[in-house]
């Protein structure tokens, strides 16, 4: 039987929970790997039942990232998790067999992430040029929502109400727009592929959620900081 490999997205915070699917599915571990990105370290998770093969990537891990251990489900994976961790200086926490950087005995501290001087030139020039265009988008976003307020504030009540419901209509013709693309997307993906994605993304969306729930509970108590001072 021919060998059917899928390549398939894995966020970080997804990791575990994947790996407790994987084992009450069947698949095997088969093996991690890295590769050192201009985006930061990339992990490869590969899982096989008989011919099925699935190598799920989470992209771009930071350095100083917590990564969390999966040997608490398939314990053959301290291998690959201390590996990982002495040759390219990932944090994966919890190792339920951890050699403490001792796994390899190598000359250098983390080895496969040692680059030239033209290539870490050129990162720090592409991160430098990617922080001044997030400012710059910031900066005009942030200037637009003022100017609004602005205008909406010279304006008579009633019409001000009138310009603000019309904006928020605008926005959640939008939001509906985009929630239909992802929706007709999802709706051409096989069955399993399907209820993936849509997991994903709804995990995705609570998190958001969650972060922007903290963000406005946050607020006020800065607010009473401030006032106290």
């Amino acid at each position: 039987m021919a060998l059917q490999t899928e390549f398939l997205p894995l966020e970080l915070a997804d990791v575990k929970q994947l790996a407790a699917d994987m084992k009450e599915r069947g698949y095997r571990y088969v093996q991690m790997l890295a590769v050192n990105t201009d985006d930061g370290l990339d992990l490869q998770y590969a899982y096989m039942l008989g011919s099925d093969l699935k190598m799920y990537t989470v992209k771009g891990i930071q350095k100083g990232t917590k990564v969390p251990s999966i040997t608490d489900i398939y314990l053959e994976a301290f291998v690959f998790e201390n590996e990982v961790h002495d040759l390219f200086g990932a944090e994966i926490e919890g190792i339920a067999i951890d050699f403490g950087g001792k796994f390899y005995h190598v000359a250098m501290s983390e080895p496969m992430t040692v680059i030239s001087p033209a290539q870490k030139e050129a990162r720090e020039k592409a991160a430098k040029l990617a922080a001044a265009k997030a400012a710059k988008e910031k900066g005009a976003s942030g200037g637009e929502a003022e100017d609004m307020e602005a205008k909406l504030a010279g304006m008579d009540p009633e019409k001000a109400a009138k310009v603000r419901a019309a904006m928020e209509a605008k926005a959640k013709k939008v939001a509906a727009a985009a929630e239909a693309a992802k929706a007709d997307k999802i709706a051409n993906l096989d069955p399993e592929k399907a209820a993936k994605v849509k997991a994903a993304m709804e995990a995705k969306a609570a998190r958001e959620a969650a972060k922007k729930e903290a963000s406005a509970a946050a607020e006020p108590a800065a607010a009473d900081q401030k006032e106290g001072e």
